[in-house]
Parts: structure tokens; sequence; C-alpha cells
């Protein structure tokens, strides 16, 4: 081969020599194949960086920045199933109290001791003479023969009458018991501020109006029966009377006041009367013991009247009367502070309060501090008048309970807010009635019947 390749270079001295075409197809294939290699490498060593990487970040994941659920910034609010824990709790506890309760006391409860406060003795009953009275007066003021300055002292003679003659009954009158004492004054209080309401509306309806106001009998009985303290000339009024929502009420009214006479002589009285020994011997921790003893009943009975009297008895009356305004109450329940819990657990009193007291007191130029401790002052009052006339004793407990929710109303709104505020406010409930009514029951005790032992 080397011969022939010689001879041809002799033969054709001026051309250029080529290489072999199947070394050139070898070489292509060879690179060919190196490329392919390349990039099958290429897209493994990207599966191993990119995809690995990928999937084990994705198996980190299960960790990232995030509260507990029971810290206050994780924002979660379902508390149901606790909710339902507590109430399961509650029920054992109580349910363990009451038989403890059924084993050392027997059955206490008897309804004919509750009938015979009032059969027995007739001055237990309210009386009914301020109705005439009230018709006499509002008669005559509608007829025109009383003069408008003449008309003020009549209503103030009035109004004075309607709180003193009450209390000098009941004061004394031997026979009157602490109970029926109770309802009569609540029920000629209650008729002193819708009076007082009937009065100031009126004066100002006379005041911005030319026109004289025709006033009749059956629209002042309506709102002496209507419940609410703050009279108006055309009340709000539902279309009918649902017979079904009425019976409701009325099973709620004949069942829960059967329930808080049981739970009265069942519960409270046995503990009130072991708590006597510890008061008159200021064992301090025997009184801490009682005192939280009847903190939980106490508490108990205050709801139940909360619902009979606000929820049952008010939703029947007005749907009896066609009364449309049925906000007796808004969610107290949530206070965060003490001034939100007076505003809303009451809302016929503290409308009164609002229109009648506060704000004329505003206009004539106190300022908002001491309108309000007027406010309280004036609730301390009834509270007081309520309390200690039906029990004969004047020792201000009920007075001073209510003075100081203007301190403890001021810490709270200073110094604790949301959910520290409400059990502020819930403790406040759940100690403060029960102190009271330890005081009152132990003075009691030791004036009527201390005096009968020695």
């Amino acid at each position: 081969s080397k011969q022939e390749y010689t001879n041809t270079e002799t033969q054709n001295p001026g051309t250029v020599s080529r290489p072999d075409r199947g070394s050139t197809e070898c070489t292509t294939s060879y690179c060919i194949i190196i490329i392919i290699i390349i990039v099958m490498m290429a897209h493994k060593l990207y599966y191993l960086l990119f995809v690995t990487h990928n999937r084990l970040l994705h198996v980190r994941s299960c960790h990232k920045a995030q509260e507990s659920l029971l810290s206050s910034a994780s924002g979660y609010r379902n508390y149901r199933g606790i909710l339902n824990w507590c109430v399961v709790m509650l029920v054992l506890s109580n349910a363990r109290l009451f038989l403890e309760n059924l084993l050392r006391y027997g059955i206490l409860v008897d309804p004919i001791q509750v009938i015979s406060l009032f059969l027995n003795d007739p001055y237990s009953w309210p009386a009914a003479c301020l109705l005439i009275g009230k018709k006499t007066i509002k008669q005559r003021n509608v007829h025109g023969s009383f003069s408008e300055c003449f008309g003020l002292v009549v209503h103030v003679i009035n109004l004075a009458t309607m709180l003193t003659f009450p209390a000098a009954v009941v004061l004394l009158v031997p026979s009157m018991t602490p109970v029926g004492g109770a309802v009569a004054l609540g029920t000629y209080t209650i008729l002193f501020l819708k009076l007082y309401s009937y009065k100031d509306v009126n004066l100002w309806c006379r005041e911005l109006s030319t026109i004289k106001l025709l006033l009749v009998s059956a629209d002042m009985y309506y709102f002496v029966s209507a419940p609410t303290l703050c009279y108006e000339l055309n009340f709000p009024r539902s279309p009918s009377v649902r017979m079904s929502f009425l019976l409701r009420r009325l099973f709620e009214m004949l069942f829960f006041t059967q329930l808080l006479v049981g739970l009265i002589q069942q519960w409270m009285i046995p503990i009130i009367r072991s708590s006597m020994k510890p008061l008159e011997d200021m064992d301090l921790s025997r009184m801490t013991e009682r005192l939280l003893r009847l903190a939980v009943p106490n508490h108990l009975l205050w709801l139940m009247f909360f619902y009979w009297f606000f929820h049952s008895s008010m939703n029947f009356t007005a749907e009896l009367l066609c009364f449309g305004d049925r906000q007796f109450y808004r969610d107290w329940w949530n206070s965060e502070s003490v001034t939100y819990f007076w505003q809303n657990w009451n809302i016929p009193v503290h409308k009164w309060c609002l229109r009648h007291f506060y704000k004329p007191l505003l206009r004539r130029g106190f300022g908002k501090m001491a309108s309000q401790s007027a406010v309280f002052l004036l609730s301390a009052f009834f509270h007081e008048y309520l309390v200690s006339v039906p029990l004969r004793m004047f020792r201000l407990w009920a007075f001073t309970g209510m003075m100081a929710q203007l301190p403890l109303a001021w810490f709270v709104g200073r110094f604790l807010r949301g959910n520290y505020g409400n059990a502020a406010v819930w403790m406040s409930i759940i100690i403060g009635q029960p102190v009271a009514v330890l005081m009152y029951v132990h003075d009691y005790y030791v004036i009527n019947y201390r005096q009968e032992t020695d």
C-alpha cells in the first residue's frame, strides 16, 4: 500500500490527499455517542441536584413558624369542646355537692312553708292603694284642676310618700315578714321610677309643644303594667300575641320559681346556718371556706333569677301587652369592664338612669365622673332601701358594696383588658354577693335569734 500511495503522489503531485470516508463516519459516531452520554449525565446530575433537593424540601415543610392554639397570638377562637368539658365538670361537681347535701341534711324542701309566709300574714302582700291614689292625682291633672307649680308639688309629695309610706309600714307593723316587705318595697320602687318618668316626659312635651296633650287613664295603666321604666307617648307594639311563646314563658316562670325555692331551702339555708359559728368566733379560715361554699349556690340562684325575671317574666308581660321593645338585657356576660356590666345587665334601669338622672346632671353642668358617681350613689341607696328596711336593720353592706364598684371600675378599666377584665367582673359577681349575704344574715341572726336565746 505504501507503494501505491507513492505512485499516486508521483502521478498527481498537485492534488491534496483526503481522509478516508470510513474513518470520518466513525469519528462522527463517536462524537454523537459522547454528546448523548454528556446529555444523559447532565440530566442525571440535574435530577440528583434539583428534583431530589425539592423532595427533601417537601419532606421538611411539616414545620413552619406558628403559634400554639392556646396562645392569644394564634387567633384561635373555637373553644367549644373546652366549654362542653367545663359544663360537664360543673354538672359533676355540683351533683357531688347535691348528693353530699342530701346525705347530710336529708330533704329540706317544703313548699307549704313558703306559701305560709303569704297566706298566714295578710301584711305580706303588697298594698294596692298606690294605684287608687295615683289614678286620682292623674285624672285631676288631666282635667286641668292643678296649675303647673301646684302639680309639681303634688308630684313631689306623691313620689316621696311612695317611698316613705311603705317603709314606715314595714318597719312599724310587727307581722310584716322580710319576704313580704321586700316584695312590697320592690313594687313601690318600680312605681316610683315609672311615675317619675311619666312626670318628666309630660313636662318635656308641654315645654316643646303648644298643643295641649290629652292624657287618658288607659294609657297610664298600660305604662304601669308594661315592662319598662321609661314613659313614651307611643310605645312600639307587636302585631299579635303568640300563644306558644306565651305558654313557654309561663312554664319557665313556674319551673324556675319552684327550682329557686327548692335550692334556697335545700342548699343555701344549711350553709348559712353552719356559717354563723365561724362568723361569731372570727375564724378566718373557716369563714373563707363557708364563703366559697356559699358562692356556688348563690351564684347559680342569681343566674336563675336573672333568667326568670329579665327573660321569662318580662317577655311574658311584654307578649301579653303586645309591647314591642324586648331588649331587657344585652351581653353583660362578655363584659370586660365593670361599667359595661352595669350598663347592660339591667337595660330598663339603665335607660331610666341615663334618661332621667345622668343626662339631666350633664345638662346642669356636672362632669361625667361626678354624674356617674351620682348614679352609683342613687343605685346604692335603693339597694340598701330594698334590703335593710325589710330586715329592719341598717348595716349599709349593700350601700358599701355598690359604692365599692366605683374604685373597682376604675381599677379594671385602667389595668385589666380583654379576658382579664372579664374574669375580674365575674369574680366580683361570684364573690361579692355571698359576702353581703353572709354579713346581713349574721347581723339578722344576732339581732333576732341570739337575743331570744339569751
